[in-house]
């Protein structure tokens, strides 16, 4: 899936859990448009391990959490993160064209 505002990057943890992280700063004109990205990413994620959501920690395949922000020079910055089990960070990785977790 092809994303233009959203670029993940990938870390690993010992216990195998992984965590991809983006930010967008972006006009509030283009705010929807970084929005309607995540909502993909996080339609993707509900689409192929919805039922397993919740923290990794207690057993949950996968997770996600969204900070914005309003600046007052009339932007948004977002930050989206995504943590997930091995498999599920392999098949994100895989559908996001993200280098790391590859199966």
């Amino acid at each position: 899936m092809r994303l233009d505002y959203l670029l993940f990057e990938a870390s690993e943890g010992d216990d195998g859990i992984g965590l991809f992280e983006a930010m967008a700063d972006v006009p509030l004109a283009r705010a929807a448009a970084v929005q309607a990205e995540i909502d993909a990413v996080l339609a993707w994620a509900q689409r192929h391990f919805g039922s397993a959501r919740g923290p990794v920690e207690e057993g949950g395949e996968w997770d996600a959490h969204l900070e914005t922000d309003d600046t007052l020079a009339g932007r948004r910055s977002f930050t989206f993160s995504v943590v997930g089990a091995p498999g599920f960070c392999a098949a994100f990785a895989q559908a996001f064209d993200t280098d790391a977790f590859e199966a």
